[in-house]
């Protein structure tokens, strides 16, 4: 059965990640995805892409009053007719790596929204204060029918820019989708959260990779490089040993 190609889409902007950083994601795409796929970057910088990514122009502000770019760059590719892209659409944040095959992101629940339920700490976990929000490191949409989230996001700009109505763009695009699917745990990790072993264990044992894990979220930092090497953080629970058993997955 010949399967369409799905999208994978990625962005990147300013200058904390390379070019290198989205032709990684896109190798190890090709090794974990069976399906045919066409990858996708929006950009402001197309310099360093290796052939078969397929750029995206970077949208033009549509009313954000911060400086432009910024994260909420994310609710424009909702936009009906962004990138011309059609079909099931896969976003993959750039520092993430993937783990095992991700075939399953497109099986599971395929039409809905999906996305990360957001990691929050264990006490507010083990007390049932885990809000309904998205991390939007990964999530899965309908390119071309997602018109009335980005309505939602034109209408009610000034309050996706409201840091004390929505603390996180990942929070208002959760709520102008509405109804999110949340993606199985044992897939999506965070490092941070489920990985880095708790003080002061993470001062003695290296992070380890979860059975199951497909991809593996670096969310603020580490970034993967720094994960590889072992990371310094501000304060002692921060720090992370080096983990080598990462660059099998983050590679070029």
């Amino acid at each position: 059965m010949n399967l369409p190609p799905v999208n994978i889409l990625c962005l990147k902007w300013g200058r904390r990640y390379s070019a290198d950083y989205v032709n990684i994601l896109y190798r190890a795409v090709g090794r974990n995805l069976a399906r045919p796929f066409r990858f996708h970057c929006c950009t402001d910088d197309e310099t360093g892409l290796d052939d078969g990514i397929e750029p995206i122009p970077f949208p033009a502000n549509p009313g954000v009053k911060r400086a432009w770019p910024d994260i909420l760059v994310k609710l424009e590719l909702l936009r009906p007719g962004f990138g011309a892209l059609q079909g099931p659409t896969l976003f993959l944040d750039l520092d993430v790596a993937i783990t095992g095959s991700i075939d399953c992101l497109f099986d599971y629940e395929p039409g809905r929204f999906c996305i990360i339920h957001n990691w929050v700490n264990w006490r507010k976990a083990l007390l049932g204060r885990r809000p309904a929000v998205g991390n939007s490191s990964v999530f899965r949409f309908e390119a071309g029918r997602t018109g009335h989230a980005y309505d939602t996001f034109l209408r009610e700009m000034d309050r996706a820019e409201d840091r004390s109505v929505f603390n996180t763009e990942q929070a208002f695009l959760t709520y102008a989708m509405g109804d999110p699917i949340w993606w199985p745990e044992a897939w999506i990790r965070s490092y941070k959260w489920n990985l880095r072993p708790a003080f002061p264990m993470n001062l003695l044992r290296a992070p380890r990779l979860p059975e199951g894990c497909r991809i593996l979220v670096f969310h603020g930092r580490p970034d993967p490089d720094e994960a590889i090497r072992g990371y310094r953080g501000r304060k002692p629970n921060h720090h992370t040993l080096p983990a080598p058993w990462i660059a099998d997955y983050w590679k070029l």
